[in-house]
């Protein structure tokens, strides 16, 4: 069985994943969402230089609960930092490898450019884009460049506390049976 690669983000409702220096500081944060069952449908997280970079100056370091953290960057030092694992292959040919290794799917953290690049290789199966109620005017885009990709809506709840709306798209042309959003808690939620 393939992995699946699915790009599960926070967005601003103008389209963007961070703010105009990085920050991610606007996202609401919401009991409905239930981080640890988010994480443990993966076994393995990437991201780009710059998320990976943002999030140590935030946070210290990376690590996901129960994660493997890989960050692919051509120009950190490979080898094992803050959480993670840096790798200076050529992310499209390492992440096709990972879809065919065995394990739980592969979680694409952040990161508007290895996003792109990814879509853009026909790599990504699903989009999870969990819409904050905020307008940001400037930041990181959800894709930063991408070839025009069809999707197909999966899933979607409305937060009804703090008015986040998940919704979860599969790529259209793509073959992996993508499930429904299991990581929502059920209470207040609007469907």
């Amino acid at each position: 069985m393939t992995r699946r690669i699915m790009y599960q983000v926070a967005m601003s409702v103008d389209g963007f994943i961070a703010g105009p220096n990085g920050e991610h500081d606007w996202i609401t944060m919401d009991s409905s969402i239930d981080f640890i069952a988010q994480c443990g449908q993966f076994d393995t997280a990437i991201m780009g230089r710059a998320t990976y970079e943002k999030s140590v100056a935030m946070h210290g370091d990376v690590a996901l609960p129960g994660l493997d953290t890989v960050v692919f960057s051509r120009t950190l030092a490979p080898g094992q930092s803050h959480g993670a694992r840096i790798m200076r292959e050529d992310a499209q040919n390492v992440v096709r490898k990972m879809k065919h290794l065995a394990g739980r799917d592969i979680w694409l953290f952040g990161g508007g450019v290895l996003a792109s690049q990814l879509l853009s290789a026909g790599l990504i199966d699903s989009i999870d884009v969990a819409i904050m109620p905020i307008v940001l005017g400037t930041g990181t885009k959800l894709f930063e460049t991408a070839l025009p990709t069809q999707l197909r809506l999966v899933d979607r709840a409305i937060l009804q506390k703090s008015g986040i709306a998940v919704i979860r798209y599969a790529v259209a042309d793509g073959e992996a049976m993508i499930p429904r959003i299991s990581y929502v808690r059920g209470d207040g939620i609007i469907v």
